[in-house]
């Protein structure tokens, strides 16, 4: 059974690889974290300032937070519960002129196409624009058929857990289900559909044939 996961993950996995190098990013397939995790080491080394977005796929899935610090990097983290609002909102902005920002994303669908939704707005606009270089990290369970189906992934399954897990005072915290709320403490505000690789940014996407994150 596992032998027939694998071989479908990897098939889905390299179309998407595939379909995102025609749409200019530079994109790469690994079959499990451990072979991403050899991957990002080396790459780590060529940066000084790393940049992390609120990634459950980056910092707990992986840890390369701890992996950057350890290995001497300018840790650019805003989500640590110790920090006050300003102290947040410093990181945040360094993060957009950072050496490396490293993230996950809500879903790519496999024609190639990166599709995100944000409360505050610092993570698609980081992917988006000023840091050196963007990684994406996405987990073979964040593919979707296309970008309807990527948004009702968000809505459906990343937005009432992210909710949950940042304690916010919204509908789906409570029952797990998207009413489309009016709530002040609405998550869901910024929707950013990358069709193409933004120009003048370099952005590599990382493939992991495992669900990681939500």
């Amino acid at each position: 059974m596992q032998i027939v996961k694998e071989w479908y993950n990897e098939k889905i996995g390299k179309k998407v690889v595939e379909n995102l190098e025609k749409n200019e990013f530079c994109a790469k397939y690994f079959k499990n974290r451990e072979e991403a995790i050899d991957y990002i080491k080396k790459l780590l080394k060529n940066y000084h300032s790393i940049g992390f977005g609120g990634s459950m796929t980056v910092l707990q899935d992986l840890m390369i937070d701890k992996l950057a610090e350890n290995m001497g990097k300018e840790i650019l983290n805003h989500n640590r519960p110790e920090f006050s609002m300003e102290k947040k909102l410093e990181i945040r902005k360094k993060q957009l002129t950072c050496d490396l920002f490293i993230t996950s994303t809500n879903a790519i669908t496999k024609d190639g196409k990166i599709v995100n939704i944000d409360g505050v707005g610092n993570r698609v606009s980081a992917m988006i624009f000023g840091p050196k270089k963007v990684l994406i990290i996405c987990g073979i369970n964040k593919v979707t058929k296309d970008v309807h189906s990527a948004l009702n992934r968000i809505k459906e399954i990343a937005a009432p857990m992210n909710a949950k897990r940042l304690n916010a005072k919204t509908p789906c915290a409570e029952t797990g289900v998207c009413v489309d709320c009016k709530s002040t403490g609405r998550i869901c505000r910024v929707t950013v559909i990358m069709d193409k690789k933004p120009k003048l940014s370099d952005i590599e996407v990382l493939i992991i044939g495992e669900n990681l994150g939500f």
